[in-house]
């Protein structure tokens, strides 16, 4: 089993109950990632995402961020 290291980088209070975490994760083979941790009541969602993918996802929320109007 490989040993990883996680920092935590941020903790989010979302709509309805979730908790979302953001950990900068190290693998021991040098592959760094974001972990995002989604948190429903009892029930986790974990994803593993590189820069690319977190590039993109960023583009796509500052786009919804800049582009919506509060309703």
């Amino acid at each position: 089993m490989t040993q990883e290291t996680t920092n935590e980088i941020a903790k989010i209070d979302a709509p309805f109950g979730r908790e979302i975490i953001l950990q900068d994760v190290m693998h021991e083979s040098g592959l760094r990632m974001m972990r995002i941790r989604i948190k429903e009541g009892s029930r986790f969602t974990i994803m593993d995402i590189d820069r690319d993918t977190a590039r993109t996802w960023n583009t796509a929320f500052s786009h919804w961020i800049n582009n919506t109007k509060n309703s």
